[in-house]
């Protein structure tokens, strides 16, 4: 997948100033520890060590971890080259990549950058105040870590929690608000709960795997902007009866062996074996607002400056979806790649930063 290019343009990159990998720990403090190993966050850590700064990733699970938990067939809809990061290219034989061939060339570009990566590593608590942070971890198996930075960059995305329904049933074993594979629901009946992208792609691949598909969605029609190449395809499956759909409808109770649905026309009771609540995810707020960061209106946009994308808590810098508070269809890989570069600059020109 990969070809000489890719070192050589890593050649072509300023060095960092001292190696994290030949020597994890050489010093009792960082310059920037990076909350979260998605792309963004991968972005924010390479951009400042390319200019000499002492970086460390922390995750609570792996290397890209919301794009790990993706469909396993994804294909994104867009195209390599706006998917790079560090200067790095992500050569591929497809007009638009697939999830694993992202995942590999995420891989390959944390090696070449040997960028300090502390997976499954949970952050709880952030102490301490601007250039003498202490960031709290703990481990897969409870135990409690720490690591000190001067700098924090927040990169924690959003895939993470999902916006719940706040119905009777919704705690059901059946009930599931990621979509991964088909292949389980062949011969089932299954609810597929929206009217975006997520929902239409999951509704399509579940009735080409064999399972009886209803779609329930409380707007009036598919989303008009679902991707152009699927909203035909699902609004045709719907018009000839194979997948059914109850528009201006919502799930109100979820049972073992049914659903209840409120219609423009009343009440109806579905038998069904499986509920996808394709209904959206939102940033970990709580967490945010713990470290000190702000957020206003109903949006919740947290405070910060749009040139160097810090907070209002000094020293904490904020990338990638998270940066749009709560309208999440706004910031994506595309964009969201180059806060890293923002970020990157602010910090050069603090002079306070890897003084001795």
């Amino acid at each position: 997948m990969f070809d000489s290019n890719a070192e050589s343009v890593l050649n072509l990159t300023p060095e960092p100033t001292l190696d994290p990998i030949a020597d994890p720990m050489p010093y009792d403090i960082f310059d920037l520890l990076v909350v979260g190993a998605g792309p963004t966050g991968l972005a924010c850590a390479i951009e400042a060590q390319k200019v000499g700064f002492r970086t460390v990733v922390v995750d609570k699970g792996c290397l890209c971890n919301s794009l790990f938990h993706y469909p396993a067939h994804m294909t994104f809809f867009t195209t390599p080259e706006l998917l790079e990061i560090g200067d790095i290219p992500f050569p591929s034989p497809n007009p638009k990549p697939t999830r694993d061939e992202a995942l590999q060339y995420y891989r390959r570009v944390a090696e070449l950058y040997r960028l300090d990566l502390r997976l499954y590593q949970s952050v709880e608590r952030v102490t301490g105040f601007d250039e003498a942070f202490t960031v709290h971890t703990v481990d897969r198996f409870g135990r409690a870590g720490e690591i000190r930075s001067r700098k924090l960059a927040l990169s924690t995305g959003y895939y993470d929690l999902p916006n719940h329904m706040g119905i009777a049933g919704e705690d059901l074993s059946k009930v599931h608000h990621y979509y991964g594979d088909p292949h389980p629901y062949f011969e089932t009946d299954v609810v597929v709960i929206g009217g975006k992208n997520s929902a239409a792609i999951a509704a399509l691949e579940l009735w080409r795997s064999g399972a009886r598909v209803t779609l329930i969605h409380r707007d009036s029609e598919i989303h008009p902007h679902v991707k152009y190449w699927i909203k035909p395809d699902i609004e045709n499956r719907i018009k000839n009866g194979q997948i059914k759909a109850y528009f201006r409808s919502q799930v109100e109770e979820i049972m073992p062996d049914t659903v209840v649905v409120r219609t423009p026309e009343g009440h109806e009771i579905l038998k069904n074996d499986f509920v996808f609540a394709m209904t959206g995810y939102h940033p970990d707020f709580e967490f945010l607002e713990g470290i000190g960061v702000r957020f206003e209106g109903k949006d919740r946009l947290p405070v910060c400056a749009p040139e160097t994308l810090e907070s209002n808590v000094p020293g904490v810098y904020l990338a990638g979806v998270i940066v749009a508070g709560s309208r999440t269809n706004e910031i994506f890989i595309e964009n969201g790649r180059f806060h890293g570069r923002l970020i990157a600059s602010a910090l050069a020109s603090n002079k306070k930063i890897g003084a001795s």
